[in-house]
Order: structure tokens, then C-alpha cells, then sequence
């Protein structure tokens, strides 16, 4: 792997590798936890609008064509702490990748049509999530497990806001978070001359510098908190979770294996317990979320409202059993979260990502000793870790079937 900047504080991090394909992903330090009301949804709304034309690129076709007629792909996302741009492509067409990322990142247009027009495709997007029940169960979720931290609004924004986000709003935001050193590019693959096509193409993004953000502390959770909406659906959906700890704390790791443990594929514990044994339940799993300075941990599942208490038991069961973990069941998890990672690391997309998220939660050499942490685990990690997050005092979401 190496690191090192431009003159305008870019951050680059490239790993070579004996690949036909290379991506290119730049990740800007900006998502919806960095906005305020009135324009909630900002990020995501620019994210959209970067794909909509540049000044030397008419149209949202144009800059797809040039990838996809080279048989790449090009896209983006947004959450609460980063805004993500990528381009995957056969490596001979490297070059080609880093001119149209870099044009849609320095020279985007914001023209006012295109606002207007990508405006109602974003509120259709937040119909959907809020129609969805399987979208909403997390956003109904966060809104209850946090009352302070922006991590309890979701990256969409709210109707209100989208309607109402102007061209000059759009323009300011940009300029305030789009500049070098807000930036990391990450480059997985093997083209020749990647540092100096990197330079010809990103050294014109502006320079700036960043202002240290600091979010409302988290009061601790004290009560048993439920949240609940009725709806005519067929089933029933519920997340039941706890607030944890960042990326970087010692403790996500040990929770990255309770999350395999419980919850992975088709032989998680509470998997096989709720729907391999009793039928309870056809979806069922288990997420940990660790991110910049907030994380949580839930279990999620989809089922007749009859079933829920037994289900709510058996979760709990679960959860105290871990102190009885043994020596077995954690060099299995714990050779999941690792052949895991093995695997997902095979795809240079999902690894330039990864040296961008770890950059971005502190440094990207982390990612090369994940495994070993991982490794690292013992039973007395778990046994402390479950007893420290996994109280009474939980907190549950329900999308309920109407009686």
C-alpha cells in the first residue's frame, strides 16, 4: 500500500494488485450528520446532482455512457459520515476512469433544471425508503436509539427539506466540504503511471481546510425505549438494539465476532433458533454498525405480531447465553468475520472502499490488521462486552400488522 498527498492535501492511497480491473473511489468526509435543519438530505442531494453534468459533459447519459460502453461501472452512495464516488473498470481504461471522476467532482454544473428534475427523483427515493418497511424499520429505529446525535436522522433528509434545498444552498454546502484535504482517493489494481495520471487529473480540486466537527454527546440509555407505527402489511417488523462504540474502540472488534456469532448466514444462533428450528420468522439477522464516533448493535427479523414476545425471549436467551460461549463456537465466528474479509477484499471495488472507510475512521493501515484483532479475541472479551452493551434497556423498533 501507499499514501501520500497532493499539493491541495488530497489524500491518495493505492494498492497494487495482479488484476484485470481497478477502481478508482474517492470518499469526501461529509454526510448527513454534518447538516443542519433546513437542509437535511444535502449530501445526498449533491451526491445525485454530481452525476447530472459538468461543464465539458452534458448529462447524467453522457458521463454513464463512457463508463458503461467500456463495460465499467460508475456510482455512488451517501451516509451519515461520508459521501462516496467510484468507478470500476477493465484496467487498460484507468486513465479514462480518473479523467471522468475528477471532472465530475471539480467541474459539476448545478443547473438548475437538473435540480429541479433530480429533486422529484429524490423524493420518490424517500417515498420509497418510508413506503418500504424493511427500509423504514432502521429509520424508525435510529430516531428512537439516539436523542442527541445527528445519527437519528437518515442521510435522505426529510420531504421539507429536499423541496425546499436551493441552487445557492447546493453551491455553498459544496464548497464547504468539496476540497482536497476533505478528501480520500483510494486505487485498487495495477495500471501503469497511476501517480501522475492522479496528479493531471486531481490536482486541480480546490484547496481547503477542514473544521473540526464535534457532534451532542449521547446521554446513556437508562430505560427500556419502544417506538412503534401501525401499518395494513402482512407482518410484522422489529429492531431490537443498543447503542455501542466507534470504529476505532477495542470493543468493535469483539463485536464484530458476537455479530457472527449470533448472526451469521444460515448458522447464526439466533438464525438457526428462530427460524431453522421454530419457523418463527423467514428474515432474520443481526447488524453492528461501527462508524466514525457513533455505533449500535440490533437484531432485526419479520414475523406475525402474534410471535413476537416468544421471539423477543428467545433473542434475550441468546444474548445472555454468550457468557456460556465456548471455546468452539469462537474460532468459528471468528473464522467467518476473517474468511469474510478474505473474500470481500478479492473485489477491488469493495477494497478501495474499505482503505477509504478505515482512512476515514482513522487510518487505512487499519484495514491490513483487522484480521489480527480479530484473531485476538478471546471468551473473556465476549463474556465483558456482552454484559457491557447488552442491558434490559434496549431499544425497539415495530412496523406493526394492523389487528
Amino acid at each position: 500500500m501507499r499514501r501520500y498527498s497532493l499539493e491541495n492535501g488530497l489524500t491518495v492511497i493505492e494498492e497494487k494488485r495482479d488484476s484485470d480491473s481497478i477502481t478508482l473511489q474517492l470518499t469526501v468526509r461529509v454526510g448527513s450528520n454534518y447538516e443542519n435543519s433546513g437542509v437535511r438530505g444535502i449530501s445526498h442531494f449533491i451526491e445525485h446532482m454530481l452525476f447530472e453534468g459538468t461543464t465539458s459533459r452534458a448529462d447524467a447519459r453522457e458521463i454513464s455512457n463512457e463508463i458503461e460502453s467500456l463495460g465499467g461501472e460508475i456510482n455512488a452512495y451517501t451516509d451519515n459520515v461520508r459521501t462516496c464516488y467510484y468507478i470500476k473498470v477493465p484496467t487498460k481504461h484507468f486513465e479514462k476512469a480518473a479523467d471522468i471522476l475528477s471532472d465530475m467532482i471539480i467541474n459539476p454544473s448545478f443547473a438548475q433544471s437538473a435540480i429541479d428534475k433530480e429533486r422529484q427523483v429524490i423524493l420518490k427515493e424517500i417515498n420509497i425508503f418510508n413506503d418500504e418497511a424493511r427500509y423504514y424499520q432502521w429509520i424508525l429505529f435510529q430516531q428512537a436509539l439516539y436523542r442527541r446525535h445527528p445519527a437519528r436522522f437518515p442521510a435522505y433528509g426529510t420531504r421539507e427539506d429536499v423541496q425546499s434545498i436551493s441552487r445557492e444552498d447546493i453551491l455553498s454546502f459544496f464548497n464547504r466540504h468539496y476540497f482536497g484535504s476533505n478528501c480520500i482517493l483510494t486505487v485498487v489494481g495495477n495500471a501503469p503511471r497511476t501517480q501522475q495520471i492522479i496528479k493531471k487529473y486531481f490536482s486541480a480540486l480546490q484547496r481547503g481546510k477542514a473544521k473540526r466537527v464535534s457532534f451532542p454527546a449521547e446521554p446513556l440509555t437508562t430505560t427500556k425505549k419502544i417506538s412503534k407505527v401501525q401499518r395494513n402489511i402482512m407482518n410484522s417488523y422489529h429492531v431490537l438494539g443498543f447503542k455501542s462504540v466507534p470504529r476505532i474502540h477495542k470493543d468493535s472488534y469483539v463485536l464484530d465476532v458476537i455479530q457472527a456469532v449470533l448472526g451469521r448466514g444460515q448458522s447464526g444462533k439466533i438464525f438457526d433458533e428462530i427460524r431453522n428450528k421454530r419457523g418463527l420468522a423467514y428474515e432474520v439477522g443481526v447488524h453492528h454498525e461501527a462508524s466514525l464516533d457513533f455505533g449500535f448493535f440490533s437484531i432485526y427479523f419479520s414475523a406475525d405480531r402474534s410471535k413476537f414476545k416468544l421471539i423477543e425471549k428467545l433473542i434475550n436467551e441468546e444474548l445472555v447465553s454468550l457468557s456460556k460461549l465456548t471455546a468452539k463456537e469462537l474460532k468459528e465466528a471468528k473464522g467467518y468475520v476473517e474468511g469474510k474479509n478474505i473474500l470481500d477484499a478479492e473485489d477491488t471495488h469493495h477494497k478501495a472502499d474499505a482503505l477509504g472507510y478505515w482512512e476515514l475512521m482513522s487510518n487505512a493501515a487499519f484495514e491490513r490488521e483487522y484480521a489480527s484483532k480479530i484473531r485476538k479475541v478471546t471468551l473473556s472479551d465476549i463474556k465483558r462486552v456482552a454484559k457491557k452493551y447488552f442491558s434490559k434497556n434496549y431499544t425497539l423498533a415495530v412496523i406493526e400488522q394492523k389487528k
